[in-house]
């Protein structure tokens, strides 16, 4: 979906792939096939925007067959589908029974991520439409803190891969005519788990084209407050190259044995639910959610709040809630005033079968659904703040 900013600009919304997996080019196939087509259908519009999620299997053979990637891009214009931005964040196994801590790997300080996140740009310099010479990529903040925190040399390993990256995009940009960026996602758990800590690596990089993704989900789960980390982010020149649309699980009282109760019914196998309480003292937080209700590992006297992707149109039942109002102030800042800090937003919803089993989509029919709804609250608060859906 486009929308044309009051400055004039183009703003790309698109949902992200990784809540269908596939760790084949047949399996994206069937996800444009099966679910994305689906979802434009619904929405009723000519075009829809995707955030692809390749998997190291699928890229390696787009990478390798340039038919291929050729006939990618025509499926793509066949099925009024288009691809501005890539979710370059999980390398492979996101479908996997559990997920978990296997996320983060490879991480920066590994070859294979660089490998990966080149293959990602040259992709997606030759899926972009015709009339777009912009590309987005999210990507791994670094890597989860242990055992990267307090190490030199990893630190220095991870700013020579991105230094190498950021060369790479130059000289893609020069042959392509196509500017591709890829942006750091802090992730709570990880060396970047805040905005602020993305500063110091991202300008000792200093390239205009590695920056940061702003994930309003892990925004919130770290208790940022949106205006102070944007305003930080623009005082130290960091460029906001995309930023995923998400909320996170709140709690607001903790201590309530049904509360506990309620946020253990999402506790779950598949993916890391990092929980996070702002207190007196700082942020205090565990790796998992289930950790969090089944003891006294957090304080419970200020409220929780957890790693947990809820759609966006459909909030959790009392005594639970989301961050969505995180999510509209944070849209306010990123686009709301005279030019956007950012041109790339994607919907990131891909919990909807992590959810509780009451709440989980039981078709393909439910989920299309499910997904063309949260677009739509997304294309409200657009249109709210003053942007022009486009045909």
């Amino acid at each position: 979906m486009r929308f044309r900013h009051p400055d004039g600009s183009t703003v790309h919304l698109a949902y992200c792939t990784n809540v269908h997996p596939a760790e084949t080019l047949d399996g994206v196939r069937a996800q444009l096939r099966d679910h994305c087509e689906p979802v434009r259908r619904r929405l009723g519009r000519d075009r829809l925007g995707i955030g692809l999620w390749l998997a190291r299997d699928a890229a390696r053979t787009l990478i390798n067959d340039p038919a291929e990637l050729r006939a990618l891009r025509s499926e793509l214009d066949s099925r009024g589908l288009e691809v501005v931005t890539l979710n370059g964040f999980p390398y492979e196994g996101f479908g996997a029974d559990e997920v978990k801590y296997r996320v983060y790997r490879p991480d920066w300080t590994e070859p294979d991520r660089l490998a990966h996140t080149t293959d990602l740009a040259r992709l997606l310099a030759a899926l972009l439409p015709d009339d777009a010479t912009e590309g987005t990529i999210s990507t791994l903040p670094l890597a989860w803190r242990t055992p990267y925190d307090g190490d030199p040399e990893a630190a220095r390993t991870a700013r020579s891969a991105l230094t190498t990256l950021a060369q790479r995009l130059d000289a893609l940009a020069e042959m392509t005519g196509k500017s591709i960026r890829i942006g750091l996602e802090p992730e709570p758990g990880c060396t970047v788990e805040t905005t602020a800590d993305a500063i110091a690596p991202l300008t000792d990089v200093g390239h205009d084209r590695i920056g940061i993704c702003v994930d309003t989900c892990h925004l919130a789960t770290s208790f940022e407050d949106p205006a102070t980390a944007l305003d930080a982010l623009a005082a130290a020149g960091v460029r906001i190259v995309k930023s995923q649309l998400s909320a996170a699980l709140h709690a607001e009282d903790p201590h309530l044995p049904e509360v506990r109760t309620a946020l253990a019914a999402f506790a779950e196998p598949r993916f890391l639910h990092q929980t996070r309480t702002s207190t007196a003292a700082g942020l205090r937080g565990t790796d998992d959610l289930d950790e969090a209700v089944a003891g006294r590992a957090l304080p419970d006297s200020t409220p929780w709040r957890a790693h947990f992707h809820v759609p966006l149109h459909a909030p959790p039942a009392p005594p639970l809630t989301s961050t969505l109002p995180v999510l509209r102030d944070t849209l306010a800042r990123l686009v709301g005033g005279p030019a956007p800090l950012t041109r790339h937003l994607e919907v990131e919803t891909y919990t909807w079968q992590a959810l509780p089993a009451e709440l989980r989509p039981r078709t393909r029919t439910q989920l299309a659904d499910g997904i063309a709804a949260e677009l739509i609250l997304a294309r409200d608060l657009l249109v709210d703040l003053g942007l022009k859906e486009l045909p």
